[in-house]
């Protein structure tokens, strides 16, 4: 038998024994999953008045064999924050290049986890993140199949968070595909210029419902007839703007445009720079209804353009988000929180939301009375909100 196929089966069959010690005051042993945080987590206040966390573990299978992670627990300064049961990891797992979900890795594969830790009021935000996962590897020898590993250390991103003015004026606004869960934003990896990014981390597509609750009134086909289209976009802090286009078309609403290139996908779009490393995205204006340009100094409260329906989208609506970067692609997105804001409902979810989009029934609301004032937070998803007028 050749010497390499010798080296393999030794070093598979001390996969999972005990560490053992290869140099003076070294405990090493292998490792087949490999564990990393690309961007560590900056803490927030969300609208529930709790702490979030939000960031993505890098996981790849290095081995020959399928890996199934069936427990996942989130420690934060060596204290257990969370538990991941094998249902939740098979929500949240996506391998590289892909949006749906699995349970497991294949061999020699790469998936992001996207974690969201929630701390209950009064807990403290913790220095330090690491990461236990119990699973079961495939290759390994028989009897040394279920395996722990602890890893993907990383410190928490204490930098301040921005805090803004609201992007609208007047209520019924509904804050659908918001932090923290929702996968067509949170989970919206891209590989541009050979890095991968998650600009649309804290995203949000703001919509608005009329006094029925519903979200359009009229032909589904027509921009006029939803609730939101035409209402003005304001500046949310004093800035500079560092980019914008107008010029693109409106698209038909009720499906998704075709042949949208990456650089059309933002439709007519203004980028603020807030200061400090922070930018803020609004995309898919009217044509024509851009009233800023590139250079120009803003105030806060100032309209910038009218919302429309411009771009890679479907509905009208106004997606925004803070940054860290110039560019709405090649930037990470970081948490921001509003000062002051109204929360006035909740709806079912985003599914119920879909349908009422899709169908122009009214969208079931869940009144919040009176209204909950909030400052000083991020709106979280599937909320209706009034910001002052």
């Amino acid at each position: 038998m050749p010497k390499i196929r010798h080296l393999v089966f030794a070093l598979l069959s001390i996969v999972m024994l005990p560490a053992i010690s290869l140099h003076a005051g070294a405990q090493e042993e292998m490792t087949p999953l490999l564990l990393r945080v690309t961007d560590a987590p900056v803490p927030f206040n969300g609208s529930d008045g709790r702490t979030h966390l939000v960031y993505e573990l890098k996981m790849t299978n290095f081995s020959s064999g399928e890996i199934v992670p069936e427990k996942i627990e989130i420690l934060g300064d060596d204290k257990v924050l969370q538990t991941l049961d094998p249902a939740a990891i098979a929500t949240r797992l996506q391998p590289a290049g892909e949006r749906e979900s699995v349970s497991s890795l294949a061999k020699s594969t790469g998936a992001l986890l996207f974690l969201h830790v929630v701390l209950e009021q009064g807990t403290p935000v913790p220095g330090q993140l690491n990461h236990r996962i119990t699973m079961r590897a495939a290759a390994a020898p028989p009897g040394h199949q279920e395996l722990t590993e602890t890893g993907g250390a990383t410190t928490v991103d204490s930098q301040p968070v921005v805090v803004i003015g609201p992007p609208l004026k007047g209520g019924g606004y509904v804050s659908a595909d918001s932090c923290c869960d929702a996968t067509r934003h949170t989970r919206a990896a891209l590989p541009i210029n050979g890095g991968v990014w998650i600009s649309q981390r804290m995203a949000v597509d703001w919509e608005q419902i009329d006094a029925q609750n519903r979200i359009y009134s009229g032909p589904r086909e027509k921009p006029e007839s939803y609730t939101i289209y035409g209402k003005p976009v304001i500046a949310v802090a004093d800035a500079t703007v560092v980019n914008s286009a107008d010029g693109e078309p409106e698209q038909t609403p009720g499906k998704f445009p075709t042949n949208i290139s990456l650089t059309q996908a933002d439709g007519n779009f203004v980028i603020l720079d807030l200061g400090q490393g922070r930018y803020a995205l609004y995309a898919h204006m009217q044509p024509g209804s851009l009233r800023v340009h590139k250079g120009d100094h803003v105030t806060r409260g100032q309209v910038i353009g009218l919302v429309g329906n411009t771009g890679n989208t479907i509905a009208p609506h106004l997606h925004f988000q803070v940054m860290d970067g110039a560019s709405s692609f090649t930037s990470n997105g970081l948490p921001y929180e509003i000062d002051s804001f109204e929360v006035t409902g909740s709806t079912p979810g985003t599914a119920a939301f879909d349908e009422a989009e899709a169908k122009g029934t009214p969208l079931a609301v869940t009144p919040v009375s009176p209204p909950r004032e909030v400052t000083d937070a991020l709106p979280l998803d599937q909320l209706i909100i009034a910001f002052p007028k």
